[in-house]
């Protein structure tokens, strides 16, 4: 039995009493998420473009890779194209499967899926009213001190930027 409890425009919420699979019954607590796409863009060979993105959940600025959600039954590399030209102004000529992954599997069934981003172009940045950031260049391997030392935080852009910087350990 699903109980909906709040609908908004990104999750909705709902608890269900389920069966698990030893048996027991519990209620369990959802939030259901369309999904994200997220780019890890190259401006040339060893540099990054990110963003510093100001988010009120955390309290403050912290630096991402650009991302957005699926709209209904968008393709992730579509969703990844738009995201990149709308959050740093760049059109991708080249996108890459990295990894997919699930945020929170104990509660919410978000998948990210990543790519990297190349042969990028000049395209038109177009914020929303919800979006205060700006636009960071850093060598790939600058980033890795800045996991290392907490600079950066955001679970799927150190997922993105430790896959693709081993990616090109194996390549180089």
């Amino acid at each position: 039995m699903k109980q909906p409890i709040y609908k908004g425009k990104i999750i909705e919420l709902s608890v269900e009493t389920v069966t698990l699979p030893n048996g027991a019954m519990a209620d369990v607590e959802l939030i259901t998420h369309p999904g994200a796409a997220a780019v890890v863009p190259f401006k040339d060979d060893r540099t990054v473009i990110m963003i510093r993105q100001y988010r009120h959940a955390v309290g403050g600025y912290i630096y991402e890779i650009p991302a957005g959600k699926l709209q209904p039954g968008e393709d992730p590399r579509d969703c990844a194209k738009r995201e990149v030209e709308e959050e740093i102004g760049y059109k991708v000529g080249t996108l890459e499967p990295l990894v997919s992954f699930l945020t929170t599997p104990g509660f919410t069934n978000e998948i990210i899926h990543i790519f990297s981003g190349k042969d990028l172009t000049p395209g038109t940045q177009n914020l929303g009213a919800d979006e205060v950031l700006e636009i960071i260049e850093l060598p790939l391997a600058r980033t890795m001190d800045l996991i290392k030392d907490g600079t950066i935080n955001d679970a799927k852009t150190i997922i993105g930027l430790q896959t693709v910087y081993l990616k090109t350990l194996g390549e180089g």
